[in-house]
């Protein structure tokens, strides 16, 4: 039985994790990453890593299985970034 507390985890994952799909989709669709910094996106990316790395020691899928898409989104959108920036 998955408890309330975990209901509100999941909603709150969701919520997170999909805006940064929202922000990828744009960046993919645009190519316009001008408003996107660098410093931020590679200090966040390593923070949802670390995330990823702490749900993975606790065995808590909501933080495993939404970390993991926040950050293959998160590394979409640096890589773009630093594709544009090294031309």
């Amino acid at each position: 039985m998955v408890l309330h507390v975990d209901i509100i985890g999941y909603l709150a994952a969701c919520l997170t994790t999909f805006s940064f799909l929202v922000q990828a989709v744009k960046s993919w669709k645009t190519k316009d990453l001008s408003g996107i910094s660098l410093g931020m996106y590679t200090m966040f990316a390593s923070g949802v890593a670390l995330w990823l790395a702490y749900g993975i020691a606790i065995d808590s899928m909501p933080l495993i299985v939404t970390n993991a898409l926040t950050l293959a989104f998160a590394l979409s959108i640096l890589f773009m970034k630093i594709r544009e920036v090294r031309k």
